[in-house]
């Protein structure tokens, strides 16, 4: 029998593209190729290292058109054109035909991009009569839209190693497929889901089968990067989340010697980045400790570069601990605040506090990590008030501002609160889209905070001798750089002088006229001074 493990392309206004390999594929191929050795198993990514093309809106996104006007070369950019990402479909069915696999298995992780999951299994099933299950965190928080699809044929919800397992198993011997924990299927047109159960330990889980992946073609700054997670699952039940529906309920971390192993086996296959895709890592904080304490024995200084580019929940951070970061190889320090207001971050269950966060900042700063923090703009909870003042908190630290456009999840405890989401609704549920709007705010008010961040970002890169310095030197220093920060400064000025914002098209400057200067002066007029990443302090911003 032989397995084929699909990452489809995706579909949107941008990628990011150091952070696709298919690391879920290839611990499916571990655990299958341990329990069915004699199942071959081969992992395709049809996503990375496909280039890209543009290709039209869809009609569901026709609305953002006056918002994304103008190719822009300016440091404020926002998007212009629509593009898949990937190899095209029709090129993807004809290249699984030509390798006549038994079954193939496609990954539909992202709700907004389902669409490309199934178009997968059109093509493919144009070309070769061959059964299709898919699996990921789309299909286990709407698992129904995608059985019911005529070229879906099953479906697993939740982890997939030992449903796949068990499913091939059944498939060999013919045995009920109702026996098959997780697994959905249809019995006389209708689709069946059956109970969930129990999956793998974390300790019996192989690790991940890389060896079809070309290490060239996943890099980060021009290095070979692998993805390690250490656990499954989250301890918090944040209202805008949905993790929980493919890692159940509980928590559960993996053995300290079965990450050491992972990562002494990707050293020697050449790998020098590491990405820790889980949330969560330092929850175990002991577990955490030991695990950089060892790491900063066995590897020589400067030889391992660790990233966390998904984030990491700043709870159990302190000094200590980042102070072993930064030993370990650490250089940057990814943290979500998501908002600074108390009452919001109860409304959506949120643990942290601003309290710790400011804490946590002062210490990762001190210690020379660069941090990153992560603001949601747009909770439907928060007035534009709360937004503004999370954003003037964050302007005034030293830390970059990743502002991320609110959209519902299918399945998150907040979406109980939302009419049911259609395929549309899903289908907008990226931050792209700028989807949801309430009482409190208006797309143009995302659109224009989302913008104004940029603007606090392209202050806070401006580098010059000095450790004080004013914003009209701040914008003369700008002026003497590159092109794309002469453009930024004279946008700037332009901004203030006569209230309009403007591209920077191939043409010359084109106004862009959803932007709400207003409310960019609004936030301005709240920021006593805007410190940099190195900690320099830019002052009278007035």
């Amino acid at each position: 029998m032989r397995l084929l493990l699909i990452q489809p392309p995706v579909e949107d206004f941008y990628d990011t593209d150091i952070r696709l390999q298919p690391l879920g594929l290839c611990m499916l191929k571990a655990a299958v190729k341990k329990h069915l050795p004699q199942v071959e198993v081969l992992v395709k990514d049809y996503h990375q290292g496909h280039g890209r093309n543009t290709i039209p809106y869809p009609d569901e996104l026709n609305y953002l058109k006056p918002y994304y006007l103008h190719p822009d070369q300016s440091p404020f950019s926002m998007f212009h054109q629509y593009y898949h990402f990937g190899a095209a479909f029709e090129e993807i069915g004809k290249d699984v035909a030509a390798l006549r696999p038994d079954i193939v298995g496609i990954s539909s992780l992202f709700s907004p991009y389902y669409r490309e999951a199934l178009s997968c299994a059109r093509e493919i099933k144009k070309d070769i009569d061959v059964p299709v299950i898919m699996g990921g965190s789309h299909v286990s928080a709407s698992p129904l839209t995608m059985l019911k699809d005529p070229n879906v044929d099953y479906i697993i919800r939740g982890e997939g190693e030992r449903p796949l397992v068990e499913f091939l198993r059944a498939l060999q011997s013919n045995a009920p497929l109702q026996e098959v924990p997780n697994l959905g299927f249809k019995q006389n047109g209708e689709p069946v889901l059956n109970p969930m159960g129990e999956p793998y330990d974390l300790n019996d889980i192989p690790l991940a089968d890389l060896s079809d992946l070309p290490t060239e073609r996943y890099l980060f700054e021009k290095r070979p990067i692998c993805f390690l997670t250490t656990s499954r699952g989250c301890p918090h039940r944040c209202s805008f989340c949905s993790v929980h529906l493919t890692f159940g309920e509980k928590f559960r971390g993996r053995p300290l010697g079965n990450i050491l192993t992972e990562i002494r086996k990707r050293y020697d296959e050449g790998y020098r980045v590491f990405d820790f895709e889980d949330d969560n890592l330092t929850f175990n904080r002991e577990n955490f400790k030991s695990l950089l304490s060892q790491l900063i024995v066995e590897f020589p200084k400067g030889d391992l570069r660790l990233v966390a580019m998904n984030g990491i929940s700043y709870l159990s951070l302190d000094t200590e601990l980042l102070g072993l970061m930064k030993k370990a190889g650490f250089t940057h320090l990814n943290i979500s605040l998501v908002t600074a207001n108390s009452k919001s971050l109860l409304k959506v269950n949120r643990p942290h506090t601003i309290e710790k966060y400011m804490e946590v900042v002062k210490h990762a700063h001190a210690l020379g990590l660069k941090i990153v923090s992560y603001q949601i703009v747009g909770l439907p909870y928060e007035t534009l008030e709360d937004m503004i003042s999370t954003m003037s908190i964050m302007a005034a630290l030293p830390v970059l501002i990743g502002v991320s456009i609110f959209y519902l999840t299918p399945g998150c405890p907040m979406a109980n609160e939302f009419p049911p989401m259609t395929e549309s609704d899903i289908f907008k549920s990226r931050s792209t889209a700028m989807a949801i709007e309430t009482g409190n705010f208006h797309r143009d008010d995302i659109y224009s905070l989302f913008i104004t961040a940029r603007i606090i970002n392209f202050i806070k890169g401006i580098i010059t001798e000095k450790d004080r310095f004013t914003f009209r030197e701040a914008l003369d220093a700008a002026s003497l750089r590159g092109t794309r920060d002469k453009i930024g400064a004279e946008i700037l000025r332009c901004i203030f002088k006569e209230k309009v914002l403007y591209a920077a098209a191939k043409n010359g400057l084109k106004p862009l006229p959803r932007f709400k200067a207003d409310l960019f002066l609004k936030v301005w007029g709240r920021l006593a001074f805007i410190t940099t990443q190195d900690g320099a302090v830019v002052i009278s911003v007035d």
